[in-house]
């Protein structure tokens, strides 16, 4: 019986010849990370095992981005225990305010994560990583914290699940409305402590903007990973940018899946989650009409530059809606001065949007966007738990760029070809 790529991935790290489904492994890791909500934890549990020194120092990242720029004394406190920790450990990959970048969409841009890589990271999103062909996957701190410390984690191989994408694309359809059918379909449990596997002509042609959306996603379906096949566009995106050696794998055609399923995406409408769960997803048309208050474009899912240039194109010579607030964050200062170049920045400027600099801010209800008791937001972000942007009261819909931009200009859910019929 051969492996999945997955399955070859791991055994690779274990220093075994193969691995199944179950299995128990200690993996040797190559790259970990917190950020400043959960490596605090990782700290303290670090000194408190008795670590001396860390593991490597060129393997540890720490990205302070969820409340940064601090948003209050608490979030200051947390950001300093990161930047000491770094300090002392001289830590090669460590970020300030002005460099610092969303953890996954960073990581990538900055090429500490490719294909055949073994990467854990105190947070749920971390799959997002399997978009450039690498096992990845978020633990807890005191995972992070023996991480750390040893370089070793311990891990369970999960069962794979193969997802097959056919068709073609339609207009305004992307990688977030891809993962949002999927999700709507297996629900939020569906691929409980599996690794979905990605694949067919409709990934193999996505940039590799749209499968770290996906990729980033698959926690949303109670993933352990999510993972595409390295390819063409794989290889293209990490040359040059990659800062150690590639280890492309591939499944086998004889590797075992629990469940493959297989859509037909050419008649898919741009999905819209309702409240309260990413698996609420419709197509946008069944949302027509619902008014919302705000409109957040950016996060680790979708602030990347074609997400950008999306809603640019949908928001230039328009201006958002008097009753809404349009809030635009691109994802790290390189995707910012990108935009800036690009002249999206002023297209978003015109449209009156508040432009942050790269945060996760309203994202998890931390900062630059937070609800009000009543208030209805539509965002580009991966949750719309209640509570998740704001008061418990409030509700968070989610969806792609382009149905986010074309929503902020009609001051309730449009499907964007309705914005750009209008004179």
């Amino acid at each position: 019986m051969g492996m999945t790529i997955t399955e070859k991935i791991l055994s690779a790290h274990c220093g075994r010849e193969s691995v199944r489904p179950g299995d128990y492994i200690l993996a040797h890791v190559d790259l970990c990370l917190g950020n400043d909500i959960t490596a605090p934890i990782a700290i303290e549990e670090f000194e408190k095992a008795g670590f001396k020194e860390v593991w490597d120092r060129e393997r540890i990242a720490l990205v302070p981005d969820h409340f940064t720029p601090n948003k209050d004394i608490r979030a200051a406190a947390l950001a300093k225990c990161l930047r000491e920790f770094a300090h002392k450990h001289a830590l090669t990959h460590y970020w300030e305010v002005g460099r610092v970048g969303i953890e996954h969409a960073l990581l990538p841009e900055q090429g500490l994560v490719g294909p055949g890589d073994l990467v854990i990271g105190a947070d749920s999103h971390t799959c997002t990583y399997g978009a450039v062909g690498a096992f990845s996957t978020g633990v807890g701190s005191t995972d992070l914290a023996a991480c750390m410390g040893t370089g070793v984690a311990w891990l369970r191989v999960p069962e794979s699940m193969k997802f097959v994408f056919t068709g073609s694309l339609p207009r305004w359809v992307g990688g977030k409305d891809l993962v949002l059918h999927l999700i709507g379909q297996i629900g939020v449990a569906g691929a409980l402590y599996r690794a979905m596997e990605l694949c067919g002509p409709v990934i193999e042609g996505l940039s590799m903007d749209d499968r770290l959306t996906m990729c980033n996603m698959a926690i949303e379906a109670g993933a352990k990973s999510g993972i595409v096949p390295p390819d063409g566009i794989t290889r293209a995106y990490c040359e040059g940018r990659l800062k150690h050696e590639a280890r492309y794998y591939e499944s086998d055609p004889d590797a075992a899946y629990v469940e493959r399923r297989e859509w037909d995406v050419s008649s898919l409408s741009p999905q819209v989650a309702i409240p309260f769960l990413p698996s609420n997803a419709v197509p946008v048309e069944q949302c027509a009409g619902i008014s919302i208050d705000q409109v957040v474009i950016g996060s680790c899912t979708n602030g990347r530059i074609s997400d950008l240039r999306t809603a640019a194109q949908i928001l230039k010579g328009r201006k958002a809606a008097a009753t809404v607030r349009l809030i635009v964050i691109p994802a790290t200062p390189q995707i910012y001065r990108q935009a800036l170049e690009e002249g999206l920045l002023e297209v978003f400027a015109d449209a009156e949007a508040a432009i942050s600099p790269p945060t996760c801010g309203p994202c998890l209800g931390g900062h630059m966007g937070v609800l009000a008791a009543g208030e209805r937001a539509l965002a580009t972000t991966n949750r719309n738990f209640r509570t998740r942007m704001g008061h418990q009261d409030s509700e968070v819909y989610l969806s792609g760029p382009a149905v986010a931009a074309a929503s902020a200009v009609a001051g309730t859910i449009v499907h964007p070809d309705e914005i750009l019929e209008r004179i």
